[in-house]
């Protein structure tokens, strides 16, 4: 177990023994007490909230496997929010009054981290401020994670139309996969969060300054489950334009064979006609000029009439401007990718 004490409002950061953070947690007026639980869970392992001598009915603080939470409790309140870190998901127990406020989460977390250095710059007024800057971090864990999914979501489009192998498919697979695991993670969070702070905004007695901070949130909830959304569609619309490339080289594929077949057929059906053991074909083909001028005269002819006809429908024509409109693409596709990365949302 390691135990960070945050000094507020300096934001003064000291690693400490779990004894001593419980002390401070009883004689400060605004403290952080992170904790950073194992990974795995040991048989012994007594719960975080007796160790720090919070309150009853804190059981769920620190325990593995925990749903989302959003519930307020009197003057104090407890929340399980999810993180992407390294990206997957995984979730940030805390527990805030209106003297503290403790984390609690197993294995590092980068969130902390970045909490603790923008502490001496923000300078919270009060521990529900710090709470909304540790929420506000949360939602930015998706946020990055969502924009550099679609980053790579367009990166691998242009790849398609440039050069398409069957390793694209895999990469967007992972990408539609990690859309849905981000969805999924923090809509039912939003959810609860979204009941929890509409039914403390109703009360009358609420501040307006935390009113302020609530809505803050909350737009800023909605804009990632936006960017998480819009990463959704472009793993559509990429699978999508891979489907298309397949279709398009297949229908060419189809195009050229039935050119062949129209080209070889009659020459087929005369080689099989002058090929059949009648009396006439054994007895009247006789002289080598004749069999000649049949076999190599209508075949010519065959062949001629066959080009002429290809010619006549501008079937060979609209093959070569395919191909000449794919190869075009294929060169402008990369100076698209600079103006579509520009254009993305950022904050």
């Amino acid at each position: 177990m390691i135990v960070l004490v945050v000094s507020m409002p300096e934001g003064v950061v000291a690693e400490t023994h779990v004894s001593e953070a419980r002390e401070r947690l009883t004689a400060s007026d605004f403290l952080l007490v992170d904790i950073e639980l194992p990974q795995e869970v040991s048989p012994d392992e007594m719960p975080v909230a007796d160790q720090l001598g919070l309150a009853e009915g804190l059981t769920w603080l620190g325990r593995k496997g925990e749903s989302v939470r959003a519930e307020y409790l009197g003057d104090r309140a407890g929340f399980v929010v999810p993180v992407v870190e390294a990206d997957q998901v995984t979730h940030l127990h805390a527990f805030v009054t209106e003297r503290y406020l403790v984390t609690v989460h197993r294995g590092p977390l980068a969130l902390i981290k970045t909490l603790t250095a923008r502490l001496p710059h923000e300078r919270p007024s009060d521990i529900v401020a710090t709470l909304f800057l540790l929420l506000q971090e949360a939602l930015e864990s998706f946020r990055r994670s969502a924009v550099e999914a679609l980053l790579a979501a367009e990166d691998l489009e242009d790849e398609m139309f440039e050069r398409r192998h069957p390793e694209q498919v895999y990469q967007l697979a992972r990408l539609r996969r990690h859309a849905a695991l981000l969805h999924h993670s923090l809509l039912p969070y939003l959810q609860v969060m979204d009941e929890t702070l509409t039914r403390r905004m109703m009360n009358p007695n609420f501040p307006e300054e935390r009113q302020r901070l609530v809505r803050s949130y909350q737009q800023h909830a909605r804009l990632v489950l936006t960017n998480i959304e819009s990463l959704q569609e472009a793993t559509r619309r990429v699978f999508g334009s891979y489907s298309s490339l397949v279709s398009g080289e297949q229908n060419g594929v189809i195009n050229r064979l039935t050119i062949v077949s129209t080209i070889f057929l009659p020459l087929s059906f005369l080689t099989g006609f002058f090929g059949m053991n009648f009396t006439y074909m054994t007895n009247e083909l006789e002289s080598k000029v004749v069999f000649w001028l049949l076999a190599v005269g209508l075949q010519a002819i065959v062949l001629f009439i066959a080009l002429y006809m290809l010619h006549r429908t501008r079937l060979w024509r609209k093959l070569r401007e395919a191909d000449d409109a794919d190869d075009r693409g294929a060169r402008a596709r990369p100076t698209s990718r600079i103006g579509r990365r520009s254009s993305n949302p950022g904050w």
